[in-house]
């Protein structure tokens, strides 16, 4: 009786193994060096000297491997300020889109009225504005705004943080909006009717009830932010005048040289400027993949 159970198996386990899956696998291992290879590559060059690759070029086997060009690059670089500086753009833009994001999210799942689907459509069609379109009158807007020296030593939002900050909660609102509606909706309304039934208000239901419900699609969201936030180039380039201020993404302008480049150097910085954003997805990387899967499905 064994004998005849254990047949049918090992024929599915043949049957399983057929040519699609295997030129599929072929096709993810394809894809995944193809993705890796300008990171790898830019790994071997950070470990070469300038020397060795003006003589033999980029394509051929090191002389020797050192970490002098990482510490070259902190060090001219000067990358421990602009992390700083990188931080006071992100970590602010990052907790507020993520708190007012859920609270217009909140009120669309939670809440039936008119224009609810109206004011869904309204914050994820911010996503569809290429961004470069509004530079000019951005830039033209924030020069009327005028704000307190203490705030901005230009007395506007150019040549300030807070003006990066607000332009990245704006343009990062209507995609967190989106994804958390969703994952709201999937929550379900008898928890709510009984925490009203309880007397809570509508912001302890958000603050206590739905909020901590939302850990993982959080989560995963503050990966995806974090990392667009970071490294952000565009804008910081356009609103900050002062070097001073610029993000770690700007510092790699300093390892440019006057008369040449020193790439390996460069490949250096980047890998440097590079290595948080790595360091933030694999610390929470259970989390990103469970909570983009989360809310998926209803029931």
């Amino acid at each position: 009786m064994t004998a005849t159970l254990e047949r049918p198996a090992a024929k599915a386990n043949k049957r399983s193994v057929t040519p699609a899956r295997i030129a599929l696998h072929v096709f993810l291992v394809l894809t995944c060096l193809m993705t890796l290879a300008p990171l790898l590559w830019a790994m071997y060059a950070s470990l070469r000297t300038y020397e060795d690759t003006s003589v033999n070029g980029y394509f051929s086997l090191a002389e020797s491997l050192t970490f002098e060009n990482f510490a070259k690059a902190w060090e001219i670089g000067n990358l421990p300020q602009y992390y700083w500086n990188t931080l006071l753009i992100t970590i602010p833009a990052l907790v507020v889109t993520l708190l007012l994001s859920s609270m217009v999210a909140f009120g669309v799942a939670r809440f039936s009225f008119k224009f609810n689907i109206a004011l869904l459509m309204l914050f994820t069609a911010g996503n569809l504005l290429p961004q470069q379109v509004i530079v000019t009158p951005l830039w033209r807007l924030y020069r009327l705004i005028e704000l307190p020296v203490w705030m901005s030593e230009s007395e506007s939002l150019i040549d300030s943080q807070l003006g990066v900050i607000l332009i990245h909660i704006a343009f990062q609102m209507g995609f967190c909006t989106f994804v958390l509606s969703n994952y709201m909706k999937t929550i379900p309304y008898e928890l709510t009717e009984a925490a009203r039934v309880d007397g809570a208000s509508v912001f302890r239901q958000y603050w206590q009830l739905t909020l901590p419900l939302c850990r993982p699609v959080l989560a995963a969201l503050a990966t995806l932010e974090f990392t667009w936030i970071y490294n952000d180039f565009l804008w910081a380039l356009v609103l900050i005048q002062d070097g001073d201020k610029m993000p770690v993404t700007s510092a790699l302008q300093n390892l440019k040289g006057t008369f040449f480049t020193d790439n390996n150097l460069i490949a250096a910085g980047s890998l440097l400027v590079a290595l948080p954003t790595l360091v933030v997805f694999f610390v929470l990387q259970r989390q990103f993949v469970g909570g983009l899967t989360l809310g998926s499905t209803k029931g």
